[in-house]
């Protein structure tokens, strides 16, 4: 199976990006140490939109994916951070290599 990116824009309540970056820091080092078939997780900050993020994940395939999206750490950060968002959009992709 390819691997299978995840490109994530998210868009957080006014003021809360900051909290909820925290939230996803903790979380990708856990993902990190936990869950092999997750390969990175980088958080990126746009220069003009204070209030969100984006955030790039990769995994070794879609069962790596799915281990994580139904995974311990990813319900944690969920509740963590429902408070904090307004919006998220998401898009799957397959790297090119």
């Amino acid at each position: 199976m390819p691997k299978l990116a995840i490109i994530a824009t998210i868009k957080t309540k006014p003021g809360k990006r900051d909290e909820y970056i925290d939230y996803v820091r903790a979380h990708a080092k856990r993902c990190r140490a936990t869950e092999p078939g997750t390969l990175g997780l980088e958080i990126f900050v746009p220069h003009e939109q204070p209030d969100t993020f984006i955030l790039y994940e990769l995994y070794a395939n879609q069962d790596a994916f799915e281990s994580h999206w139904n995974g311990a750490s990813h319900q944690q950060v969920r509740k963590e951070t429902a408070d904090l968002q307004l919006d998220v959009t998401a898009v799957r992709c397959s790297p090119v290599e």
